[in-house]
């Protein structure tokens, strides 16, 4: 059976937390808790990429009336997020649905109040980036956010360490699960060519990691 597009990460599931731990400690982590107050009280929500789980557990903790959408292009992560779901022993008030595929597993009617993207967008060369960051704005009404965290160093060029980090992130990656960009892409030409502009912005790990709230700019 061939592979399923952008599924490299069934390959390194098993240890793919593990390792980040040892190498950010719980920066991966943290970035993605300061994006948690934004999400609206109650909405449909997109979590696209985000790997084995933690993070979902984290939206059911906040107690908002959350209709989430996880999207994994990867089986294997999708059915240890599904584990999680499955032995999460607080209450919540949110439902869950999952899919395995990329953006292209959207419908063409769906929409989203807000979209979360963890640690997916610097994993895609700037054609296929494009495509994806714009099938997900399609996805986003007028009022819809999107919450970034990724690799977003705030010292350019990146100090010696964060481009070691980097470019090893980029090889091992590469290698293992076949992604196919071997550089951090220029994420304001995207936002900023999709219409959406920057409401706040955390950074993490020393400045190396970051998260970040868009909306559409909205005409005055």
């Amino acid at each position: 059976m061939p592979a399923l597009p952008d599924s490299g990460f069934d390959r390194v599931a098993f240890f793919y937390d593990p390792l980040a731990r040892l190498v950010y400690g719980n920066s991966l982590e943290q970035v993605q808790l300061a994006l948690l107050p934004y999400l609206p009280p109650q909405g449909r929500v997109l979590v696209i990429g985000g790997g084995s789980g933690w993070i979902l557990e984290q939206l059911l903790r906040t107690q908002k009336l959350l209709d989430i959408l996880y999207l994994d292009a990867a089986p294997a992560m999708v059915r240890r997020a599904q584990q999680r779901y499955r032995q999460f022993r607080g209450s919540h008030q949110s439902q869950v649905s999952f899919r395995i595929g990329t953006e292209q597993a959207l419908q063409p009617q769906e929409q989203f109040d807000a979209i979360i993207t963890p640690f997916l967008l610097d994993l895609f060369p700037p054609r296929r980036l494009h495509r994806l960051m714009a099938t997900l704005a399609n996805a986003l009404p007028p009022h819809g956010l999107w919450l970034f965290a990724d690799f977003w160093p705030l010292k350019q060029p990146p100090p010696t360490w964060q481009q070691f980090l980097i470019w090893g992130m980029y090889t091992f990656f590469g290698a293992l699960s076949n992604v196919k960009a071997s550089e951090l892409p220029d994420y304001s030409t995207h936002f900023k060519a999709l219409g959406f502009q920057e409401k706040q912005s955390f950074a993490f790990f020393k400045g190396m990691i970051q998260a970040k709230v868009f909306s559409r700019e909205l005409a005055a």
